[in-house]
């Protein structure tokens, strides 16, 4: 079976996906586009064949799109899930699945009244061969009970336009989904410390920032988030317990010894660190729809929690107070307690 995708939204993410699913992808093809500027659309869809729709809902409502893939800007994503759980179509989001915590809470609700599930939301990380490894060791109790966990989240630069509230909801958004995941527990509350600023950002940037994370079984969690460090783009994750500890392995480099020195060379950008990820993400989807089955990968309630916790986290920086994240408790459709 071939799963035939309409995609929403044609920018830079938009046209990423569909190189990759028509590029790299096996069992699926782009069959629809849309796009707030048409001109992009076409653009977008000329060189795969897919036709051009005028509005997300006339996409989804196509007899040729089996499957949704939801990569138009963020506010709008809530309008295009929704649509496509009535419509009863599978629907890949990426991040946000919705900018606030009551439009996430939307769509749980469709979808556990849908009564299967339809949604998947884009956090990469879970797909990414380091973090897959490292959930294995916890999962498999090789270094006992986590107690904390050490992050950091480096960019060499960001433009202007970037705003301190970013750094958690744009940025941090990575390390709150898949250390929920990773540690198979919940984050309860958050805390925002500013060390010394950088004189590299720009002067209305708080930069870099510390945030503190607690779960519901007492891990503490610490994660720097740098978005100008200069020299690379540099994750970092290392999970100590009560028997040993697992750090996330750097990418594969090789190391060079000329003029006196060893070095090896350091990434600058995400796509290059999570190429791979992203292609065993789609990879997984798509197979998952040809057989039939759901989504197994991020779901609604996940992309709920994480919109949650990174808006707690803004009230933590920009009050100064430990901030409990409230989340609502977990319905029995996504593993919660019945």
């Amino acid at each position: 079976m071939t799963v035939r995708v309409g995609v929403i939204g044609a920018g830079w993410i938009g046209h990423e996906h569909i190189r990759r699913l028509t590029h790299t992808v096996t069992g699926a093809r782009v069959t629809a586009v849309t796009d707030i500027d048409a001109a992009r659309a076409e653009e977008a869809a000329a060189p795969v064949g897919a036709r051009v729709y005028a509005s997300g809902a006339e996409l989804i409502a196509a007899d040729d799109v089996d499957a949704v893939l939801v990569t138009s800007w963020g506010p709008t994503h809530a309008e295009h899930v929704l649509t496509a759980i009535a419509a009863e179509k599978p629907v890949f989001c990426e991040k946000p699945l919705a900018t606030t915590a009551e439009d996430c809470l939307r769509i749980v609700e469709a979808e556990t009244a849908h009564g299967r599930r339809l949604v998947q939301v884009g956090f990469m990380r879970r797909y990414d061969a380091g973090y897959r490894t490292m959930k294995q060791v916890i999962d498999a109790g090789r270094i006992g009970e986590p107690l904390i966990v050490h992050c950091a989240h480096r960019n060499p630069t960001v433009p202007e336009s970037y705003t301190s509230a970013m750094a958690a909801l744009d940025t941090a958004v990575h390390e709150v989904d898949v250390l929920r995941w990773l540690l198979d527990d919940e984050i309860v509350s958050t805390q925002v410390l500013t060390p010394r600023a950088t004189t590299k950002r720009f002067a209305h940037l708080e930069d870099p920032q510390i945030m503190l994370f607690e779960t519901a079984k007492g891990v503490r969690i610490d994660l720097e988030v740098f978005v100008n460090c200069q020299y690379g783009y540099d994750i970092q994750c290392e999970a100590v317990g009560e028997e040993g500890l697992v750090r996330l392995p750097d990418p594969a480099a090789v190391g060079v010894r000329t003029a006196g020195r060893h070095s090896t060379e350091v990434l600058t950008d995400w796509v290059s660190r999570f190429r791979d990820a992203f292609d065993t993400e789609f990879r997984e989807w798509v197979a998952g729809l040809a057989a039939g089955d759901e989504p197994t990968g991020p779901s609604a309630w996940d992309g709920y929690a994480a919109t949650v916790i990174t808006a707690a986290t803004v009230e933590a920086l920009e009050s100064g107070r430990v901030v409990a994240t409230d989340l609502k408790p977990r319905p029995a459709f996504y593993g919660g307690a019945a």
